[in-house]
């Protein structure tokens, strides 16, 4: 099966990063690629970066498509797009978020996510809450480090990590920890082992979701609310014809 990872900001090493985590837990026979689009923010911190990343993410899954992919992993902890992607995509498409609250639920009864910056915080406890864990997070704790941050810093990074999920296991009563950042994953397993509560990586979270809907034969619904979307006739060519920029400026002006 073909598996591609989509970042959707514009930062090449953390979708090496990602790719890195996926390719180390993928299934013999799995193929696993990745991208990220350009023209989108270097990273994705808020609503406006959100929404300036799916026309070109949306983009990319329909050369995908093309190539015949099996199912599709978002790299981006606030899931942006993924409802749209599954409009656009016959397999199944997997939002990290999504399966690292998955997961949590699966493996414990409560659960806190640690972030980056203080703004996601209440971004994410409404992503929480509408996957129906609202009652399981107990917290949503943010380090405040930039995305970039994690990468032009990562000893940093790693210590304001490894202290506040010790901090959650103590005042949170946390039993697990999602990450909340795509651009985290590489430190998944020494966290884990520092402080003693799983660790849980959504890319890798994903990646093997992904690979149990395939391989069990599932595929995204058409029936009405992710069927594909209605052809737009003449706006629709040219909005697949317009440079990835444009097309983004154009989007958020229809909005």
């Amino acid at each position: 099966m073909h598996i591609h990872l989509i970042n959707p900001n514009s930062t090449a090493s953390m979708t090496a990063q990602a790719l890195d985590s996926a390719l180390k837990v993928a299934s013999p026979g799995t193929r696993v690629t990745a991208v990220n689009p350009v023209g989108t923010p270097v990273s994705i911190e808020g609503s406006a970066d959100e929404a300036l990343s799916v026309p070109a993410m949306l983009l990319e899954i329909r050369k995908a498509e093309a190539e015949g992919v099996d199912a599709y992993v978002i790299a981006c902890f606030d899931d942006p797009g993924l409802h749209a992607a599954r409009e656009i995509a016959k397999g199944p498409v997997v939002g990290i978020c999504q399966a690292a609250v998955q997961v949590a639920m699966t493996i414990s009864r409560r659960f806190s996510v640690v972030t980056t910056l203080p703004r996601s915080v209440p971004i994410i406890e409404d992503i929480v809450q509408a996957y129906g864990a609202g009652h399981h997070c107990r917290a949503v704790h943010a380090i405040d480090l930039p995305v970039l941050g994690l990468e032009e810093d990562p000893e940093t990074a790693e210590r304001l990590l490894r202290e506040t999920i010790e901090r959650a296991k103590a005042e949170d009563r946390a039993e697990a920890i999602i990450l909340g950042c795509a651009g985290m994953s590489s430190l998944c397993e020494r966290l884990s082992a520092a402080t003693g509560v799983p660790v849980i990586d959504g890319v890798t979270a994903a990646l093997k979701i992904a690979e149990a809907l395939v391989g069990a034969g599932y595929a995204t619904s058409k029936v009405s609310t992710y069927d594909y979307p209605r052809p737009k006739g003449q706006f629709a060519e040219r909005f697949e014809d317009a440079p990835i920029r444009a097309r983004i400026y154009q989007t958020l002006h229809l909005l």
